[in-house]
């Protein structure tokens, strides 16, 4: 991305010292492929999270005590995002407070977790 940044950057300049519909041509043409790198990370990520949302929903489906397995709708993308973090352990504790005390920001969830498993497949 930086490389795309800098290539942008430099088109525009010789864009404007040296107009031509070659140079604007080829500024417009850098900035196509900076939005291009960013909109292929963006979707590569919502990706991602959808992903994360399906396996935390299968995983509380199948950890959660039956009183709680009817509220699994009710976690945020956020929410389930930070609890994938938790061990099998302590997933249905953290689960019931993150609900019943309604901690929706992740950084908070995440500093609740005291036995950390690590994530080392994200993209």
């Amino acid at each position: 991305m930086p490389i795309l940044l800098v290539n942008l950057i430099s088109a525009i300049v010789y864009a404007c010292r040296h107009f031509s519909w070659h140079s604007l041509i080829a500024a417009l043409t850098a900035l196509a492929l900076l939005l291009g790198f960013l909109f292929a990370r963006m979707f590569a990520l919502t990706v991602q999270d959808r992903v994360i949302r399906l396996e935390m929903r299968l995983r509380l489906a199948q950890i959660l005590p039956a009183e709680l397995r009817g509220r699994i709708a009710e976690f945020t993308l956020a929410q389930l995002v930070a609890l994938r973090f938790a061990s099998d352990a302590e997933l249905p504790g953290l689960a019931r407070k993150v609900l019943d005390e309604n901690i929706v920001e992740r950084k908070a969830i995440k500093a609740m977790v005291q036995n950390w498993q690590a994530d080392e497949l994200r993209a």
